[in-house]
């Protein structure tokens, strides 16, 4: 079942609404960069390197290793790209806390 959210709603108006989208700072972003990063190193490391097939009963651990955060890698990228996070226009700020030990905010609303 897919349930449509309040932010996947069409603008009642019938104009297209300009959406803003976490884009770079999207966490997904991030995690599929650093599998990658790892991915990569160990994909070398198994081509290129020591393969020490006496300690894992040979298998080259190091390749098939990078092969699956590289895939991993590619699967959060996608994500984040086929289903970005969209960023509300209008975020109301919450109120003081009394026990919050922070600038409180001025009356005057500056």
């Amino acid at each position: 079942m897919s349930q449509k959210h309040d932010l996947d709603a069409p603008d009642p108006d019938g104009a297209p609404e300009g959406r803003h989208t976490a884009g770079a700072f999207d966490i997904r972003n991030f995690i599929g960069a650093l599998l990658g990063l790892y991915g990569v190193i160990l994909l070398a490391m198994g081509l290129f390197g020591d393969q020490a097939l006496a300690k894992t009963g040979g298998v080259n651990a190091n390749l098939y290793a990078g092969i699956a955060l590289i895939v991993v890698s590619a699967f959060f990228v996608v994500w984040a790209r086929v289903k970005p996070i969209v960023v509300p226009e209008h975020v109301e700020r919450p109120d003081d806390d009394p026990v919050r030990p922070a600038p409180k905010r001025r009356p005057g609303g500056h």
